[in-house]
């Protein structure tokens, strides 16, 4: 199974998906509370619902992990993992640094990647090896040192929970530019070559596995907050090969 098989289903993964979004955004929404405290709508729910049937009707053996409903058939040789609203915070907040995020796993590794923005339509897709946006093939841009980088993570403050909040401080204070566009909004900047590091220092698998594919597909290196394999980690630090090994030195050294 290759991406080429699989381009016309994940689009339809992610028009339905947003076509019930976009009925949700920037409206007067109930908000509830999950057990670790993040917010969940009805719009992330029936979202993921939506993608969950799409699935199992068209690849009843695959199996699918999802943030709102769990998982099924997880030891099946392909598995699709879904975000449908990650940025939730965002979405209700009426932001656009949001995005559904689809990966289908082959045994265990990410080999698809999708980023979609309900809001400004735009369908990111990478496959390890080459990355396209809107069908137009794109590659990370130029940075060769960090003083010329912008920098970008989802929440500053959730750095010194989980690492050394100093030394990624230090980092900041050594990029060109530093800014919390976060979520898969900051991963969508990067791979388009609107950003050149993105670090968050906690992932769940949902969060995770479809941007591996995408970065790497748009030339860029990938792996968890101490430069290990990001599959088997749970952060993320992503960024221009040139300078990805200097900036895991300065977080970590």
């Amino acid at each position: 199974m290759e991406i080429r098989e699989l381009q016309s289903f994940l689009k339809l993964l992610a028009d339905e998906s947003s076509a019930i979004i976009r009925q949700y955004y920037r409206t007067d929404l109930k908000i509830e509370n999950k057990q670790d405290e993040s917010p969940v709508t009805i719009a992330d729910r029936m979202a993921e619902e939506k993608m969950r049937l799409l699935i199992q009707k068209e690849f009843p053996n695959h199996g699918i992990i999802g943030e709102e409903f769990g998982s099924e058939n997880t030891d099946a040789e392909f598995v699709w993992v879904l975000d449908p609203i990650d940025g939730t915070k965002s979405f209700i907040s009426g932001a656009l640094s949001f995005g559904t995020l689809i990966a289908l796993l082959k045994n265990g590794e990410p080999f698809i990647g999708v980023i979609n923005h309900p809001i400004l339509k735009e369908f990111l897709v990478g496959d390890n090896n080459s990355a396209w946006l809107n069908n137009n093939l794109i590659r990370m841009r130029v940075c060769n040192s960090i003083s010329e980088a912008t920098l970008l993570t989802t929440d500053h403050f959730n750095i010194g929970k989980y690492h050394n909040q100093i030394k990624f401080d230090n980092l900041a204070k050594r990029v060109k530019l530093y800014r919390n566009w976060g979520d898969c909004y900051g991963y969508y900047l990067l791979a388009t070559g609107y950003a050149d590091i993105m670090i968050d220092p906690i992932m769940s698998v949902w969060d995770s596995m479809a941007v591996i594919p995408i970065i790497k597909g748009a030339g860029g290196e990938v792996t968890d907050y101490n430069g290990n394999n990001p599959v088997t980690g749970n952060s993320i630090v992503a960024c221009n090969k040139k300078i990805h090994s200097e900036v895991i030195k300065l977080l970590n050294n």
